[in-house]
């Protein structure tokens, strides 16, 4: 089955002092041990992809609960490199159907070192804290994004190359709850969740060990049961992705602007998405200036950016208090 992917229904730092949304201390990523072999890692996740995704509850953790039906289903994705530094890459995904329509997918950015990355603290609400450097300390944060490159998670861990495989395993970390289950769940509200991305022959596996739970004002109320969740990334040279190269080509600079907007809102330390659980009225307020930018084949309005956010976003004392 073709995943009913709209606006990233499979998906899915700023903290400081970095342009386009991400947090590094700017050492010579170079210099470190095996940090070669981890950029050749990272960017190895880049290319044309069929791609696997499924999910399976396997352990029930609360009483009387009974586990959901096993979700499976597929999609063509290609990954471009918007950024390769050192110690920072940045990878967007981009969602092609097979009638060639295209949707800007989840993101993911890599920061050797990080300083600091946001954290899911309950309730469409994201807090900057500061890493402890044995934490960081040879290590890569990786910061997921939603299609309009509001925040998902963070997770921080180190490659591993033993035996001729590269590996890189996150701490847990929390996260909201996923946009697949937006519309069928309102049992639980956020999932705890340790990730391993692996480099294999043909392209790359994203293996995510995630715990449902509910909380309540950024506090633990109830576990629910474990998942597991696995998408395989398998390369192509079958599927012509000129669409989706297309696409990016003439939004590019426009979700530039919508990343620097994210950044800003993430130097307050504190940003809060208002809209709901799905985050959806600023999805499409961000999508439909995407949209008319292809169709009217135009330059994008700054403005109508900063209309969304001062619309669905507050920041610093405004997120505390709301």
């Amino acid at each position: 089955m073709f995943c009913a992917l709209v606006l990233g229904a499979c998906a899915s730092l700023s903290p400081t002092n970095v342009s386009d949304g991400q947090a590094s201390n700017q050492n010579d990523a170079e210099s470190a041990p095996d940090n070669r072999a981890d950029r050749a890692a990272i960017l190895a996740m880049a290319g044309d992809f069929e791609v696997d995704f499924s999910f399976r509850e396997t352990v029930r953790l609360a009483p009387d609960y009974q586990h959901r039906d096993p979700h499976n289903c597929q999609a063509i994705e290609t990954v471009v490199v918007v950024t390769n530094q050192p110690g920072r890459i940045v990878l967007q995904h981009l969602l092609q159907s097979p009638f060639g329509h295209v949707t800007k997918h989840w993101r993911q950015d890599w920061v050797y070192e990080a300083q600091s990355r946001f954290e899911y603290v309950g309730g469409q609400r994201w807090e900057v804290r500061e890493m402890p450097d044995a934490t960081g300390s040879g290590a890569w944060t990786q910061c997921v994004f939603e299609v309009n490159d509001a925040p998902r998670y963070c997770g921080t861990g180190r490659w591993n190359h033993r035996y001729g495989v590269s590996t890189w395993t996150s701490d847990r970390t929390w996260r909201p709850l996923p946009r697949r289950e937006h519309t069928s769940r309102d049992d639980y509200n956020a999932l705890n969740v340790r990730n391993r991305h692996t480099i294999v022959p043909d392209g790359w596996t994203h293996e995510q060990d995630n715990t449902k739970v509910v909380l309540s004002d950024g506090q633990w109320q109830q576990t629910l049961a474990r998942e597991v969740e696995l998408n395989e990334y398998r390369r192509t040279e079958s599927v012509d992705f000129s669409p989706a190269l297309d696409y990016w080509q003439v939004t590019a600079a426009y979700w530039r602007t919508v990343r620097a907007h994210w950044h800003r809102a993430f130097d307050s330390g504190c940003v809060h998405v208002q809209g709901g659980v799905s985050g959806m009225p600023m999805i499409i307020a961000l999508f439909s200036e995407a949209s008319e930018l292809i169709a009217e084949q135009r330059d994008y309005r700054s403005g109508r950016i900063a209309e969304a956010f001062e619309e669905f976003v507050r920041m610093g004392d405004a997120c505390r208090r709301t």
